[in-house]
């Protein structure tokens, strides 16, 4: 296993399920599930569990299997995704299991899937892979390493933005173009593809393991699959109407670390907005890394500040 060694400071609330029941599948991919309507209509994916130690969205995948949901139209896919590192979570330690090899959330360039490298998470992502091939709608669920204000991520075209505005949770939603270490599942193939309809959001629902990340994993994969015209409206019952309307924002920079040293300046856990331009955000190697603008908000900060790794994005709020 890669060694993460990052300290946890936060009490785990979630209680990830058992998977077991959903190991075999049904498209002869193991824990993928797809099923048919038999009516026109698009072909919608859920996936939980891209990181092992985020259990929200294997939550919310096993609340919509035990419903039995079934599409109105088109279909549905449910996958859980990294399995390997899932079923090595251990509250005494849920940082560690991340991943097993490498970060299963950078493998979705196509040179790397039909590449030489071999990792748990690659074998798994070449696995899963032809799951993906015509998903129309894609939302890929996540959650954070701090306590935030929870995200919708929706790339870097238009049409997401829109999908993120009918599916109307969380309050914030980013548009990004992901990471210098590797491309995301959400940013794969069509995906990202500015002449494509096929589309793809990826939510952070809140802190790993805060209580509040399971209930709005649920509502969000409940509110997609209603704004996909894949469920009826009747499923939102037991949620409230969102209560704030959305704001949006746009990542103009992401801090690639440099060197092999990278500290913030002062404690950030995402979401504060930065008022003034040249305001120092930490230091690389020594380096000063500052705002370039007024009125930036942090997205992200990472406890896993490696030389490649993203530190923090920095996003300016939409006109």
């Amino acid at each position: 296993m890669a060694e993460i060694n990052i300290p946890n400071e936060y009490k785990v609330e979630l209680t990830p399920p058992d998977l077991s029941p959903y190991k075999t599948g049904n498209t002869g991919i193991p824990y993928v599930w797809r099923f048919e309507s038999g009516a026109p209509g698009p072909n919608v994916m859920l996936s939980a569990i891209v990181h092992g130690n985020e259990p929200c969205g294997a939550i919310a995948l096993d609340w919509l299997m035990q419903r039995d949901t079934r599409p109105l139209a088109g279909s549905l896919t449910m996958a859980f995704m990294n399995i390997a590192a899932y079923e090595a979570f251990d509250p005494g330690d849920p940082n560690a299991t991340r991943w097993i090899d490498e970060d299963f959330n950078r493998v979705w360039d196509k040179d790397v899937l039909e590449g030489d490298r071999d990792s748990v998470e690659l074998r798994r992502a070449r696995e899963v892979r032809p799951s993906l091939e015509d998903i129309d709608f894609l939302l890929d669920i996540h959650s954070m390493q701090h306590l935030a204000p929870p995200l919708m991520m929706s790339g870097r075209h238009a049409r997401a933005k829109a999908l993120a505005a009918a599916v109307g949770v969380p309050e914030r939603v980013v548009g990004d173009a992901g990471h210098a270490a590797g491309r995301r599942m959400r940013d794969y193939g069509a995906f990202d593809d500015p002449d494509a309809t096929q589309t793809a959001l990826l939510i952070e629902c809140g802190q790993h393991w805060e209580a509040p990340a399971g209930l709005l994993a649920r509502e969000s994969a409940a509110r997609f699959l209603v704004a996909t015209g894949t469920l009826p409206q009747d499923i939102l019952s037991e949620f409230a109407p969102p209560s704030t309307p959305q704001t949006a924002y746009t990542v103009i920079e992401a801090i690639t670390i440099k060197n092999a040293e990278f500290v913030f300046e002062r404690p950030f856990s995402g979401g504060e907005i930065i008022a003034d331009k040249g305001t120092v955000l930490g230091y690389d190697g020594g380096r000063p890394v500052c705002t370039p603008e007024d009125n930036l908000m942090l997205v992200m900060p990472s406890k896993r500040l490696w030389q490649g790794q993203t530190a923090v994005r920095l996003a300016r709020r939409d006109r």
